[in-house]
């Protein structure tokens, strides 16, 4: 198999840190055995210690995270079905038919404002939320 020096640089993070399998690790040093030159700022990198760029997160994080993630898809699950069904309620209509024929067809909601129209306004507040809570889940900030 031929290695290119990319792939090794693109390793050595792994391997001076310590967690690159042994299957890595061997192919690294056998690369290393063929070019001096990049063998010898590995050693220098290993003299000067390997420190990763990460920050240092509390353990606890993720599960925090992880958990604040399953709440906000559970209420954007319920926010969703609830905004289909006021959606749907509002939108309900009476249909007249005779010989087969449709002959008479018109929304609910102009018969009765009030119920209707209040469904419709529910399922509008609902649309935004469930919108909001998409947008929000979208993003990586905590």
């Amino acid at each position: 198999m031929n290695v290119t020096r990319d792939v090794i640089l693109d390793l050595l993070p792994v391997y001076l840190s310590g967690e690159a399998s042994p299957a890595t690790r061997v192919l690294v040093e056998e690369y290393l055995k063929q070019d001096p030159e990049l063998a010898a700022r590995v050693r220098a990198q290993g003299r000067a210690g390997f420190t990763s760029t990460a920050p240092s997160l509390p353990p606890e994080l993720e599960l925090r995270v992880l958990a604040r993630t399953r709440r906000l898809l559970k209420w954007q699950k319920w926010v969703f079905a609830l905004a289909w069904t006021l959606t749907a309620l509002s939108l309900t209509s009476a249909i007249s038919f005779d010989g087969g024929r449709i002959t008479h067809f018109h929304f609910l909601i102009f018969d009765y404002p009030s119920v209707f129209g209040t469904c419709l306004v529910f399922a509008v507040v609902c649309w935004i939320n469930y919108y909001a809570l998409k947008r929000r889940l979208r993003t990586s900030a905590p």
